[in-house]
């Protein structure tokens, strides 16, 4: 006799292994809220922070601002070495004493000089017909010349051909503060005697203008011009 076969017991909640979570289900002290956060330190994000990107900028930022302040300096000592501050000389007795034309002040100083007995000649640049010619100093040999080229380097080939001529080995520059080391430059090539400059500081308000051209006139001698 053959035994019926049992009822089936109905299906209840399937209940995981030991170990196993199922989907969705919350960890022991873990909130739902916990649960969604995303993993920041998966692969493939950054780490909280400023950028790679952000951070070259700023290093190549700091790098300008340190390049501009070295040469703004660098520019600043250069000026006031060769235009504000140039190396200047005592008045001493010389042969002769030679003005180069420009701002005011130069001739009366000259004069001056040469009246107080410094150098038996002064020799005065006057490029115009305009430019005065100082009268005449007693015991003094007054020369009024006018250079070619108009310029420094004009007056500097003129010294140098005088000196020659009357036997010049020592003279006494009168010129600007800001032409000062210029001048000096353009005679060295010229002459070998003894140089002394002893200049006249311009007036305060051409100071910018003078700076400004002594720059452009400077780099033309060192590049352009660089014979006598």
């Amino acid at each position: 006799m053959s035994v019926p076969p049992s009822p089936s017991a109905p299906p209840g909640p399937q209940v995981p292994p030991q170990g196993q979570a199922t989907e969705g289900a919350v960890a022991p002290g873990q909130s739902a809220s916990d649960q969604s956060a995303p993993d920041q330190s998966a692969p493939g994000r950054s780490a909280p922070g400023r950028s790679a990107p952000g951070r070259a900028r700023g290093r190549r930022r700091a790098a300008t601002i340190v390049t501009l302040g070295v040469v703004s300096l660098l520019f600043l000592g250069s000026t006031v070495r060769l235009f504000v501050l140039p190396r200047r000389d005592d008045p001493a007795s010389v042969d002769a004493i030679v003005m180069f034309a420009g701002s005011s002040g130069r001739f009366e100083y000259a004069v001056s000089l040469a009246r107080a007995g410094y150098a038996p000649t002064l020799a005065v640049s006057v490029p115009t017909a305009e430019d005065p010619c100082p009268p005449p100093i007693p015991n003094v040999e007054v020369i009024c010349f006018a250079p070619d080229p108009l310029t420094t380097q004009g007056e500097s080939r003129w010294t140098a051909d005088a000196a020659a001529r009357y036997g010049w080995r020592s003279i006494l520059v009168v010129t600007s503060t800001t032409q000062v080391t210029r001048a000096r430059l353009r005679l060295e090539r010229c002459y070998s005697g003894q140089i002394l400059m002893s200049p006249v500081s311009p007036p305060h308000l051409m100071w910018p203008y003078m700076i400004a051209y002594e720059w452009a006139a400077m780099v033309k001698a060192l590049v352009l011009q660089r014979d006598c």
